[in-house]
């Protein structure tokens, strides 16, 4: 786990010891004597590792709440709080004022990669064990930083040796076919996996989150899941958009696939198959703990309408915990389903604790941000208990009904959507009336009083910035035993982002069949349902009104539920407007007023903020002045 402070560590240095070689920055007026050279940078085993380590930096977090990937119909922000997700949502991005700019980043460390691999050839005091094997690594890591820019962006150039600054703007490339940079990636990683990938990294703790084969052929099946998916399988909204001066070979001018390939989710199943094989042999499985809450002393959560003191109502709750740690442990605590994972800090814990936790020993009231905040959307696409979508479930509340109060003694604002869910509902969304974690209120759950201006409800006078949007809030950042003391003393520890887990091996697989109308697709979702407590999928579930593909990506909706997914999936599907259009976020009235009544509160309304959606938006906008600078680049479609 001391993977991630040994890369801040050497970034800082290599980029300062690199900043003459490879960049224009001035960090002094005066430079010392002797200088670090980028032959230092090899100049033992420990530094070249080190130089390594710096091209792993880029590697990024997909769960930060202030990204692009924040932007679509899982959950809402406070309006104030103005981050990239906001603007990207409102349809702000573009080339002139660019809200996330990923482009630099990424090939930024292309750059830097392939500056290790040109010096890794003359490193000294390393075996050649080390050498083959760090090459594989910075193989992978070029592949991996094409693919992030090739999703984000679409089509885009490769860049397949070092660039010296001094390069003509004339020499530089222009975007590639779709196909092309996808073809060039896959083949990266295949020749990582074949020159030196371990396929574990079990012998020491400090190597957790380098490549391995696993996570190589886990990448490589994502890849190819989404170069079969609509938006790049002959349903690009812009089928005429291609260079104007730059040819990629055998394709000419073209970027995007007009037409549909089958092949391509054939090929994706595959990838898919000697994926989760690879990771099945390697000892790679979904987390299933079910006593992990013992052992930390977490009391089984309140459920409403659960007496956890049956047998029945205990196993309920066990799988409620067990979804709560899925994503809140590392593997050195037993945790082998994350493949890949980034052991990154970040604010989307404080950004999902309400406010007015517990008053401190001082006098003062401990605040989360109470930001994070599911839409309606969310709250109605995870299943009843009995594994169906509430609309879709007959023996759930009439629709009528799901807005009104439960009845629940000394519970009253518990309303009856909130009722017989699924356990990865109770696990990850925290409601109005529920409780919020488990330990969080000095080793008590917080008992949520979202109507409450004086307690977790709206209040601008208290709370300008920070309030719950839609009457919902997010507790799947949540390790499962935080505890905040009235000393203001915490337990945190921040566990490592998923990058890739199991469940997403899955469920790619899954919708590799269900594309190509194999029902098999129906034993991997089982696989994840079968896990979380909820009842296996039949044939007889098959049907006009949900289709496999439906079932599908439902279920990858649940399943990796504010992970970074869905940014992806929705664009990748061709189905922008479908769920990001003006109108479509929907929440509680819970912005209305401070104090409102029960009605006045449960009430469906469309979630105020500006947002908007245009085609353009299936890629992002690259920076005016790349476009500029390059004569063989064009910009993204729409822009």
């Amino acid at each position: 786990m001391r993977l991630l402070k040994n890369i801040k560590l050497w970034s800082s240095a290599f980029a300062m010891a690199m900043c003459g070689i490879v960049s224009s920055c001035d960090f002094l007026d005066v430079v010392p004597v002797e200088q670090p050279g980028l032959s230092d940078a090899t100049q033992d085993a420990e530094s070249t590792l080190g130089f390594l380590y710096s091209c792993y930096a880029g590697v990024r977090s997909p769960m930060s709440y202030t990204d692009s990937e924040a932007s679509t119909d899982e959950y809402a922000l406070p309006e104030l709080w103005g981050h990239a997700a906001h603007k990207v949502a409102y349809n702000l991005n573009t080339p002139q004022n660019l809200i996330d700019h990923r482009w630099g980043s990424f090939y930024r460390f292309v750059g830097q990669t392939h500056l290790f691999l040109q010096e890794l050839e003359n490193a000294r005091g390393i075996s050649e064990q080390q050498r083959t094997e760090w090459s594989a690594e910075a193989k992978f890591l070029l592949a991996y930083y094409h693919f992030e820019v090739l999703r984000f962006y679409g089509p885009c150039p490769i860049t397949d040796s070092y660039i010296p600054q001094d390069t003509p703007n004339a020499s530089y490339n222009g975007r590639s076919h779709y196909d092309y940079v996808t073809e060039w990636i896959v083949n990266m990683l295949e020749d990582a996996i074949r020159s030196g990938l371990p396929d574990t990294r079990t012998k020491d703790v400090s190597e957790w989150g380098r490549a391995t084969t696993v996570i190589a052929k886990a990448l490589k099946a994502r890849v190819l899941m989404y170069a079969a998916s609509p938006l790049w399988n002959g349903s690009f909204p812009y089928p005429e958009w291609q260079n104007k001066n730059f040819e990629t070979p055998g394709y000419g001018k073209e970027l995007v696939s007009k037409t549909y390939s089958r092949e391509k989710w054939v090929r994706a199943q595959k990838a898919c198959e000697e994926a989760i094989d690879a990771a099945l042999s390697n000892g790679n499985d979904l987390y299933r703990n079910e006593e992990k809450y013992a052992e930390q002393n977490v009391p089984l959560p309140y459920i409403p309408g659960i007496n956890t003191s049956t047998p029945e109502g205990e196993a309920f709750a066990k799988k409620v915990l067990l979804m709560r740690y899925v994503t809140q442990m590392r593997p050195s605590e037993g945790n082998k389903e994350t493949i890949w994972g980034l052991n990154a800090t970040d604010d989307n814990y404080i950004a999902s604790i309400p406010t007015r936790v517990l008053k401190l020993n001082g006098g003062n009231w401990y605040s989360g941000y109470s930001g994070i905040s599911p839409f309606l959307y969310t709250i109605e696409h995870f299943y009843t208990k009995n594994g169906k979508l509430p609309k879709k479930d007959k023996t759930f509340y009439a629709k009528e009904d799901w807005l009104k109060s439960a009845g629940i003694s000394d519970r009253e604002d518990i309303i009856n959507i909130n009722i017989a869910r699924e356990p990865r509902y109770y696990a990850w969304i925290a409601f109005n009336g529920g409780d919020f974690s488990s330990t969080l209120c000095a080793g008590q759950p917080l008992k949520l009083e979202l109507r409450n201006g004086e307690k977790q409800g709206y209040n601008p006078e208290l709370f300008n910035r920070d309030h719950c949007v839609t009457g919902f809030l997010c507790q799947k950042y949540i390790q499962p035993n935080l505890n905040l003391s009235a000393n203001n003393s915490w337990n945190l520890q921040h566990k490592p982002k998923p990058l890739i887990r199991m469940a997403e091996l899955y469920l790619n697989l899954a919708e590799c069949q269900a594309a190509l109308g194999n029902d098999d697709a129906l034993d991997n979702l089982n696989i994840i349902r079968e896990r979380a407590g909820v009842p296996a999928l039949t044939k007889k579930d098959i049907s006009k009104d949900m289709t496999l593909m439906d079932w599908v990506r439902n279920e990858r909706f649940i399943e990796l539920w504010g992970e970074g997914h869905r940014y992806f999936d929705i664009r990748r599907w061709v189905e922008g407007p479908k769920y990001l259009a003006a109108g479509k976020r929907e929440g509680l009235n819970a912005e209305a007023k401070v104090n409102p009544t029960f009605e006045e509160y449960n009430q469906r309304v469309k979630v105020p903020q500006p947002y908007a959606w245009e085609n353009r938006m299936y890629i992002a906008p690259v920076f005016y002045n790349e476009v500029y600078k390059n004569p063989q680049m064009v910009q993204s479609p729409g822009y």
